[in-house]
């Protein structure tokens, strides 16, 4: 039957890809991904060789509509992202609404997730938490820094490396010195590390070694 799937891919460690996910990638008739240059190697290391569209943030709201033509028409298709669970700041979200709007059936299949396991292992309380994703760069920044300064609940954000250090300084600045910080850098893969202290330790941490690959800040709510 027709639908829609939304398969979530390895973040680093290929290991991580289910069973399901390759059988599902195997069998759809078109896969959409965010970058076919990255995602054509996840595929070839799977022997996947399933028809691959280009799918990302430029070119969705274009290409949305033809997506669900073809699957009311009895296609299959599967949309996949570079790395993690479509449609967390990532493309899938305004697919994935079309979809529902037009009666579609759409089917996510778990698996991996940068913030979850930085969640869990940052010892910060999890039974509550909120996901904000990526700062806004500029406009807008420091009116969400001071509305989040008053949270209750731990915090997930995602940082550029370039950008950590100054984001830290920012916690330092709005939300207190002293409040607990946890980054999490380049999960499952090699040089994975996860560095917890307050947001002033972290900074320094971070400022005397700049950081390199993906990133996950979980911040402890306000008490």
């Amino acid at each position: 039957m027709s639908k829609l799937y939304l398969v979530p891919t390895p973040i680093g460690n290929l290991e991580d890809m289910t069973f399901r996910a390759i059988r599902i990638l195997k069998e759809v008739d078109f896969i959409l991904a965010e970058d076919t240059r990255t995602s054509g190697k996840l595929l070839k290391h799977f022997e996947i060789a399933t028809q691959m569209h280009s799918h990302h943030m430029h070119n969705e709201h274009r290409s949305v509509q033809g997506v669900v033509n073809r699957i009311k028409n009895g296609e299959t298709c599967a949309l996949i992202s570079d790395a993690g669970t479509p449609a967390i700041s990532d493309p899938g979200f305004l697919l994935t609404r079309a979809c529902v709007e037009n009666n579609i059936e759409v089917d996510c299949l778990p698996g991996a997730t940068a913030f979850v396991p930085a969640l869990v292992n940052s010892g910060l309380p999890n039974d509550k938490f909120v996901f904000e994703g990526f700062l806004p760069v500029k406009k807008g920044r420091q009116t969400r820094l001071l509305l989040l300064a008053e949270e209750t609940r731990t915090i997930i954000f995602y940082e550029s490396p370039h950008k950590l250090v100054k984001t830290l300084g920012h916690f330092v600045e709005y939300f207190g010195a002293d409040r607990q910080v946890s980054v999490s850098r380049e999960l499952t893969k090699m040089f994975e590390e996860t560095i917890r202290g307050t947001a002033t330790e972290v900074l320094a941490h971070y400022t005397a070694k700049p950081p390199k690959g993906e990133i996950v800040v979980i911040v402890e709510g306000k008490k």
